[in-house]
């Protein structure tokens, strides 16, 4: 068998070659003239579909509750028993005051409530020698009326003097006199002893309790506790030696059982926003963590409302702007990363309508 003719075979090949080609385009145009309008139509679609369902902003923080410990009492401070950031559980001790300036005034309080008790005592005692002198100034009042009922007979009969009636008589007003003071003695005695209402007590023993409590209570508040679990900060202004005021914070306490997220969505947003729908939340501090929670509510006004300096609109100069109000939104279940107060985070809401 003759060989074959090498140009031939070189012109089958090329053939095959251009042949190719041209198969795969025959199948690839139909598919981009049906395929890419289905997806550009698909895509279409979706966005339809879910124009105006999710709204979101990126105008939302991690919020905590974020209690200000301030001493009850002012004194020196002797003790600091945390530092920056540390975990701390409700009733843990923060620091201390002096306490010996309280200690001397509990003291001094105790000495106040025995010399009541001493005085009541006293009156008591009164009370009881004041019925005395009543009983024996009637025994005198008895007397003095018996005396004078003579001295009027023997008058009648001419056997006195004027003079001697007048004396008996004098005896009689001054016996009826002395009655009168021991008696109100007696009720002023009885009064200070039993004026305390109605709790039995006299008012000088109550007076004296109830500063010596407030002395124990002083006392007992030269130790600062943490108020509920959380974590301590801004301890740098407690310094050993230093003097605290009362009622000057001293510390800041994050509570740590509290954590949401408050989203400052416009106020176009709101149509059909509602308590209670659900809600994506992403961190700037933790790529690609999302957080599930939901709309716990809706603020009662405008950020600008409850500013400090409120806007003033009625002026000629006045310029509409999107008002901005604050949602608060709950997280479901435990964050896998720290919730810090203050974080940047975007929030994503579905509302459920198109």
């Amino acid at each position: 068998m003759a060989d074959a003719d090498p140009r031939r075979e070189l012109a089958a090949e090329e053939a095959i070659a251009i042949e190719a080609p041209v198969k795969r385009r025959r199948w690839l145009r139909p598919l981009l003239m049906f395929g890419v309008p289905l997806l550009i139509a698909a895509a279409a679609a979706y966005v339809y579909l879910t124009s105006g369902r999710y709204v979101s902003t990126d105008n939302a923080y991690v919020q905590q509750d974020v209690v200000s410990v301030s001493p009850d009492v002012s004194g020196r401070i002797v003790a600091v028993n945390v530092r920056e950031n540390q975990r701390v559980k409700a009733g843990d001790v923060l620091f201390r005051i002096d306490p010996e300036p309280y200690r001397i005034a509990l003291a001094q309080a105790d000495a106040d409530l025995a010399s009541a008790r001493v005085s009541v005592a006293t009156l008591a005692t009164d009370t009881g020698s004041a019925a005395a002198d009543i009983e024996s100034a009637r025994a005198e009042l008895t007397l003095a009326q018996a005396t004078y009922r003579r001295q009027e007979e023997l008058m009648r009969r001419g056997f006195t003097t004027k003079a001697s009636l007048d004396a008996a008589t004098q005896e009689v007003a001054a016996a009826r006199a002395k009655i009168a003071a021991g008696e109100a003695a007696a009720a002023r005695a009885r009064q200070q002893v039993g004026s305390g209402g109605g709790s039995g007590r006299p008012a000088a023993i109550q007076v004296a309790l109830a500063k010596r409590a407030q002395a124990a209570m002083n006392l007992e508040r030269t130790v600062v506790r943490a108020r509920a679990d959380g974590i301590v900060s801004q301890t740098n202004r407690l310094q050993v030696g230093n003097i605290t005021p009362s009622g000057v914070p001293a510390l800041s306490l994050v509570v740590s059982d509290n954590v949401w997220v408050e989203a400052n969505f416009k106020e176009t947003d709101l149509n059909h926003m509602r308590v209670g729908q659900k809600a994506e939340m992403e961190f700037d501090a933790y790529p690609g963590v999302t957080v599930h929670g939901h709309v716990q509510s809706i603020g009662a006004g405008t950020g600008s409302e409850f500013s400090v300096l409120p806007a003033q609109n009625a002026n000629g100069n006045w310029v509409k702007v999107t008002q901005r109000v604050p949602v608060r939104i709950a997280i479901d279940g435990t964050p896998p990363r720290a919730m810090i107060a203050g974080l940047s985070t975007d929030v994503t809401i579905d509302t459920g309508v198109r």
